[in-house]
């Protein structure tokens, strides 16, 4: 189970004008279950993205990349679809060819051209992908569209999550209210850059495309290049944000003042979302959040805060409860900052400071840092001593179950 998140009620989920979603189950890799996504845009809706930085990345976003910023992209977006099961990963030209019939068929169904249609993939990796199950199921998900199905679509895109991840606001901005509405599937395979994970954020604002490039790539960079579950980057890593327009009013460009509230929102969404990845990670008990400061810069920041995450040894720890605490200076040591004076950074347990001066605070005592790590929630706060500059990782801790999710995954 999550550590304290729970999927929003149906009706929390706002839905985004200019948006419908439809559901069906295709049989793509198992029965009885909803395994595809259809999201259909209004005219004029824009799309941004940013994608995995694996480079055997999976034929659908390479087709999403092409799409999206090609010779031969149409300048908007009409429809997004989304299978899970079957990867479509290390498939090679195949796997490219199975990735642009699926657009094709979706073009056909919706009345648009197929590069107007963004492919997303998720499940095992080296299979092929069915097509010909998702061209079966493609009647049903036009059927089901609607604009309130966000809870649903949610589900749809989960394969080892436990709960369906997704988030909603509304704010006012030059006197309409504008709704953003996300969700996003992930619970292993997750590393920055980005992660096992697909996010889709829409917002009715009206937006023009170098700003919304730009408002994906911030968001991205403080939400889902944030967290982390076990340090695997996957194939098939997407973050899109749409923007309809259907809200009305003016554009809104990189340099309108409306522009940073409407970030801050976007990027608020996709940290929620980002979060509840981590809080659902497979097999975590424990949700740690790591606060790196006093750095030169943000990146060594960055670059502390998953070491310790990374490291299977702080997350054992964690997970038994055992205050071994040394092994967080150890995974700060390694990571990678060659001038690093050990002998100035300060660390903490929540608000118990545990190490000092480059060893052990001599107030700090074994039970107050044993009764932190019973908690479900657990933050580890490292002073460096270098600079001004701050960053926060999140993750979790590793567990038996965590073998056992990924041993079984197949089967």
């Amino acid at each position: 189970m999550p550590v304290n998140y729970q999927t929003p009620a149906a009706s929390q989920l706002k839905p985004v004008r200019g948006v419908r979603l439809g559901i069906a189950e295709a049989g793509i890799r198992k029965l009885d279950r909803k395994d595809l996504l259809l999201i259909e845009l209004a005219a004029g809706s824009r799309a941004a993205g940013v994608f995995t930085r694996n480079l055997f990345c999976a034929a659908p976003v390479q087709v999403c990349q092409r799409h999206l910023g090609g010779p031969e992209s149409p300048g908007e977006i009409r429809a997004l679809v989304v299978n899970t099961g079957i990867a479509n990963a290390g498939t090679g030209e195949p796997g490219w060819l199975a990735a642009q019939a699926t657009c094709a068929a979706v073009a056909r169904r919706l009345s648009v051209v197929p590069e107007q249609v963004l492919p997303f993939s998720t499940g095992v990796i080296l299979e092929p992908l069915p097509v010909e199950r998702i061209e079966a199921g493609l009647p049903a998900c036009v059927a089901d569209l609607d604009a309130d199905n966000w809870f649903d679509a949610a589900h749809a895109i989960m394969t080892t999550d436990t709960v369906a991840k997704a988030a909603s606001r509304q704010i006012e901005l030059g006197g309409r209210t504008i709704t953003i509405t996300g969700i996003a599937k992930g619970a292993g395979m997750i590393r920055p850059n980005m992660a096992t994970m697909l996010g889709f954020v829409a917002t009715d604002a009206a937006i023009s495309q170098a700003a919304l490039a730009r408002m994906v790539r911030e968001a991205a960079d403080e939400s889902f290049n944030c967290v982390t579950v076990d340090g695997d980057t996957s194939t098939n890593d997407s973050f899109i944000l749409i923007a309809t327009g259907g809200a009305g009013g003016s554009e809104i460009g990189e340099s309108c003042p409306e522009y940073a509230l409407l970030a801050e929102s976007v990027t608020d969404v996709a940290r929620e979302l980002a979060q509840a990845i981590v809080r659902d990670g497979e097999g975590a008990t424990k949700y740690i959040r790591i606060l790196v400061e006093g750095g030169d810069n943000r990146a060594e920041c960055k670059a502390v805060g998953y070491a310790i995450a990374h490291s299977p040894l702080v997350k054992t720890a964690f997970f038994a409860s055992d205050p071994n605490l040394g092994r967080i200076l150890a995974a700060i040591g390694n990571a990678g900052i060659t001038d690093l004076d050990v002998n100035r950074i300060r660390m903490w347990l929540d608000d118990v400071l545990v190490s000092v001066d480059g060893g052990r605070n001599p107030a700090y005592r074994e039970q107050d840092g044993a009764r932190i790590m019973q908690q479900a929630e657990i933050t580890i706060r490292v002073d460096l001593a270098r600079g001004d500059a701050v960053a926060s990782v999140w993750t979790c801790d590793l567990s038996y179950d965590y073998v056992k999710i990924n041993a079984d995954y197949r089967s």
